[in-house]
């Protein structure tokens, strides 16, 4: 049964995490403002246990949807924060560009993120960009790709360059070209497949968030 707004509100202070994780998840796709306050104390109070970084991770993405910009000091913070669950970082990149930005097409969230040099907080933030259809100047262009080529090559983590790739349907550039031609010749199909859609101006369809 779906949840309404007021039912899902309920879960988040249940005392069983699967049940907050799913009350947190149905705010996430409502986007509703007004639930921003609860889900901001819900997520303070869900940080203190590191065992429960599933819940964590929906109860960011809730709040990047539903928040503003002035739960970016908090997310910010949590993200310079040591922690195991390198998940919740993918959620706080992806936040934290989401509200962050003072104009729509505004870098400087994505850039602080990259500039933390948490691989995975900066895939999230490059995920938000591409999810978001950004378009970058050539600045900002530049900075992300030299980050993308100089850290994401851990092939254990067969995904991470898949975003910037994405993210460059929307940019252009000589460099960028070469980049993108590059991808397209990737073993990894995913990074081929979306480097090739790309290089067409084309988006393509986006690997499930979850």
């Amino acid at each position: 049964m779906t949840l309404t707004r007021n039912e899902a509100l309920s879960l988040l202070t249940d005392s069983l995490s699967a049940r907050r994780r799913r009350g947190a998840k149905r705010l996430r796709v409502l986007a509703d403002p007004t639930t921003a306050a609860q889900v901001r104390a819900a997520l303070e109070h869900e940080v203190l246990d590191e065992r429960t970084w599933e819940t964590q991770y929906q109860m960011v993405m809730a709040l990047g949807m539903t928040g503003s910009r002035g739960d970016v000091e908090l997310l910010k913070r949590l993200a310079l924060q040591p922690r195991s669950a390198t998940a919740v970082n993918t959620a706080l990149g992806d936040a934290i560009v989401r509200l962050g930005r003072e104009v729509d097409n505004d870098p400087a969230p994505a850039l602080w993120c990259l500039k933390q040099d948490v691989e995975h907080l900066a895939d999230g933030a490059l995920r938000g960009v591409a999810m978001l259809r950004l378009k970058f100047p050539d600045a900002a262009i530049n900075d992300i790709l030299d980050y993308t080529e100089a850290n994401f090559r851990d092939r254990n983590h067969k995904y991470l360059p898949y975003w910037p790739v994405v993210a460059a349907a929307g940019w252009s550039g000589p460099r960028l070209r070469a980049f993108l031609i590059r991808c397209s010749q990737d073993d990894r199909q995913i990074i081929a497949d979306a480097a090739t859609e790309a290089l067409n101006g084309r988006y393509g369809n986006h690997v499930s968030v979850l």
